[in-house]
């Protein structure tokens, strides 16, 4: 089954950007990504490359469930999304940032 380019612009919607995500970065190599709810872990494997051109190890997907908020009387939930760990080949850079690393 080939992978198509348009679907795997679609695949990546953001860069997580949290403590969390910073700290797994720069201990383990991993970069986090807000993901479509319906890919696999193959096509962000094959998107990450794609878009940064860099080689991934592997992928871990994580689906985050949408809190509860209240807007007054009506309660409504956040959408749930998906969020994917993205583990990079030794030695590779990826940088979110878009700062030169020195």
């Amino acid at each position: 089954m080939g992978m198509n380019q348009e679907r795997l612009m679609q695949v990546i919607l953001a860069p997580v950007v949290s403590e969390k995500s910073t700290m797994v970065s720069e201990k383990n190599q991993q970069v986090v990504f807000r993901v479509a709810g319906d890919a696999t872990k193959p096509e962000i494997k094959a998107a990450v490359e794609l878009l940064f051109n860099v080689k991934v190890e592997g992928v871990s997907t994580v689906n985050v469930k949408g809190k509860v908020k209240r807007f007054g009387r009506m309660s409504g939930r956040r959408k749930d999304w998906k969020k994917a760990y993205v583990s990079l080949v030794q030695g590779q850079e990826l940088d979110l940032t878009g700062a030169a690393a020195e």
